[in-house]
């Protein structure tokens, strides 16, 4: 597997007190890059195609814009995520999802959340609030050990992806919305 351009390294971590880690990223030096943005992330499938075989085809719209994704299947160096990623800006959101539509693929989850990006060398370090709870990502090579410097147990690193995580709180919260989104 090529680990160049095209693929992400990620580490993720629920549950954070996001408060305490903003105060050690400082102490680390890191930078914050802007203010937190709301991210509407719309997933699409063709019959479970994508995630049977856990691949994902996101359009996401947020303070910087929209992007298409692409991500292929995961896997796993220890507690680090690998997959492939194939990102790209949206000038037109609707023509965007038009095509996709065209080609079979249907809206099957739409999930939201606050983010907040830091940099620490490299690492793009993402703080998450979303309606499930606060969530750490850590991302690049390199990443498990800027994690660790921020007081993170690698052993608790989340290897489930936002959609997944969701299916798992409809299951315990039946009432919840299907949508991962915050309620207006």
């Amino acid at each position: 597997m090529n680990r160049n351009e095209g693929y992400e390294k990620e580490l993720k971590f629920a549950d954070v007190d996001l408060n305490t880690l903003r105060v050690r990223l400082l102490e680390l030096s890191a930078e914050k890059q802007g203010p937190p943005t709301l991210e509407d992330n719309w997933i699409f499938d063709r019959e479970g195609q994508l995630a049977d075989s856990d691949r994902l085809l996101r359009l996401r719209l947020d303070g910087r814009g929209a992007r298409i994704t692409y991500k292929g299947p995961a896997s796993f160096e220890s507690t680090v995520k690998i997959r492939q990623e194939i990102e790209t800006g949206v000038e037109d959101v609707e023509k965007a999802r038009a095509i996709i539509e065209a080609l079979g693929y249907q809206l099957v989850r739409r999930y939201q959340k606050w983010r907040e990006d830091w940099l620490l060398g490299s690492i793009v370090i993402s703080l998450d609030h979303t309606p499930i709870g606060d969530f750490a990502e850590f991302e690049g090579d390199g990443c498990e050990t800027v994690a660790k410097r921020a007081n993170l147990d690698l052993s608790k690193a989340e290897k489930r992806n936002y959609l997944q995580l969701y299916e798992e709180y409809l299951k315990e919260h039946p009432d919840a919305p299907l949508d991962m989104i915050f309620r207006e």
